[in-house]
């Protein structure tokens, strides 16, 4: 597939980025306006020809909507604002991750794919004219003031946005840095409204931190961007050297990755797998469709892996764990991911910004579609003992494109898991301590993963994380 910028994979907007796309005034020829009865028998042939005809009929009912509005709305609104909002429900009609770009958009996106941005440090998305948080960014303000992923964000700075258009939601939400900014958020099973005041900044994602638990080497990745591979390839020689070279095991951490650059998820995968398939994608048209295979090393050399995943696991995060889990590299343990298995292509307009449109649908090596689905860890634990009510995850959102052309929903059936599996709990037990990030103690998926790790090594191992023993940045 030629692509005329690269791949990129991702559920959301981040706050931070703005929307709002310029065009040139459509006009139609004179005397080509149609009356209502007109306009009405066009719509009602419903038709899906895209014969010149019923081309012209349709662009004559945009004008003529258009031209209805400008002349007849109770405020007075331009061109530009109205064929804006055309163009937002035009992309957003076909799936929840096309979307327009401004000119700015598109430079403060790619921006963001380098690693650096201003804000808040929230992905946020569109959900059914509300604005819900997909994740917060690790040791940014939004992660600080205890923003979760799946709050709803209602007001800002006091200011009902119920509706708002999510690029207006997230330009309300940037700023000068050092200036102060006020949250409303709803969240479930919270009786009130919660107001988080916090401070926006300079955003310096780190999307690699690690530390070493006795010799279990320990990576998170927080999304893919430019500096993710490099970055966790430095970060697995540094936990070496620190191991003295006695490495017995890796926990890679993906929870609430919401993805990034497609090339970096595949470079990912490829520094632990050392052949086959990474992972393939289908166009529309068959000869663009692609596969990537893995190119030959495993910088572990074969070191027993586990992989934490949960709802906020999205996009490249999956193809990574997808990858990971179908060659049954690693085993994956945690929650159910978030579902997202397709692909956006960055369009550029020149002197108009961009499209960011789904072009593809990518397989993991064993060909299934994870559409909608996500991906099934092999061990099942949860992060707390607290019913979540609900989660919102690809499924649940509106217009997503349907799961096809997959071999299989399930992954290939698994001979090879440690008998310490099954006396893995599914959830904390009532006197574990409430999660704090700070502490990795308190981390009740992530304690069950070193103790799956360290079984495949070594047999099981009882010593916890100890809180002195932070993870650092890296």
């Amino acid at each position: 597939m030629t692509f005329r910028t690269g791949l990129l994979l991702g559920c959301a907007f981040l706050a931070g980025i703005a929307a709002g796309p310029q065009i040139a005034h459509l006009s139609l020829p004179a005397g080509s306006s149609l009356t209502s009865n007109a306009l009405a028998a066009s719509l009602a042939k419903d038709s899906d020809s895209d014969s010149p005809a019923e081309n012209f009929r349709l662009l004559s009912l945009f004008g003529h909507v258009l031209e209805q509005v400008k002349a007849n709305y109770v405020d007075q609104v331009s061109n530009r604002e109205l064929i804006i909002n055309a163009l937002n429900g035009m992309l957003s009609g076909l799936d929840p991750h096309s979307s327009y770009m401004t000119e700015k958009q598109y430079a403060d996106l790619q921006t963001r794919t380098k690693g650096e941005f201003g804000g808040l440090g929230l992905e946020v998305q569109a959900d059914d004219s509300h604005i819900r948080v997909v994740s917060p960014i690790d040791d940014t303000p939004a992660a600080k003031a205890g923003i979760k992923t799946g709050d709803y964000i209602v007001a800002i700075d006091g200011k009902n946005i119920d509706g708002l258009p999510l690029d207006e939601a997230v330009q309300r939400m940037r700023g000068k840095p050092d200036t102060k900014i006020s949250l409303t958020l709803i969240r479930e099973k919270t009786p009130k409204p919660l107001i988080v005041t916090m401070t926006r900044a300079v955003i310096h994602i780190q999307v690699i931190k690690s530390a070493l638990y006795d010799s279990t080497g320990y990576i998170r990745v927080s999304e893919f961007n430019e500096e993710t591979s490099p970055g966790l390839e430095a970060a697995y020689r540094k936990l070496k050297a620190d191991a003295h070279g006695h490495l017995t095991g890796l926990v890679l951490d993906l929870r609430s990755d919401p993805g990034g650059l497609l090339n970096q998820a595949i470079a990912v995968s490829s520094d632990f797998i050392r052949n086959g398939e990474i992972v393939s994608t289908r166009a529309r048209h068959a000869q663009e469709s692609q596969r990537w295979d893995a190119h030959g090393t495993d910088i572990t050399d074969g070191l027993p892996m586990v992989v934490l995943i949960n709802g906020g696991s999205a996009s490249a995060s999956e193809i990574v764990a997808g990858a990971l889990q179908d060659h049954q590299r690693a085993v994956l343990v945690g929650e159910k991911s978030f579902g997202k298995g397709s692909v956006q292509t960055i369009l550029p307009i020149p002197g108009d910004g961009a499209l960011r449109l789904t072009t593809a649908r990518y397989y993991t090596p064993s060909g299934r579609s994870i559409q909608g689905l996500g991906i099934v860890p092999d061990v099942t634990v949860r992060e707390t003992r607290e019913d979540p009510g609900y989660s919102i995850r690809e499924a649940d959102l509106s217009h997503i494109i349907k799961n096809q052309g997959g071999n299989t929903a399930k992954p290939p059936t698994r001979v090879d898991l440690p008998p310490i599996v099954s006396s893995i709990p599914g959830e904390p037990p009532a006197n574990w301590p409430a999660f704090d990030l700070t502490k990795p103690v308190t981390d009740f998926q992530l304690q069950q993963g070193l103790k799956i790790v360290r079984a495949m090594a070594t047999g099981p191992h009882t010593a916890d994380a100890s809180p002195a023993n932070l993870p650092r940045h890296d």
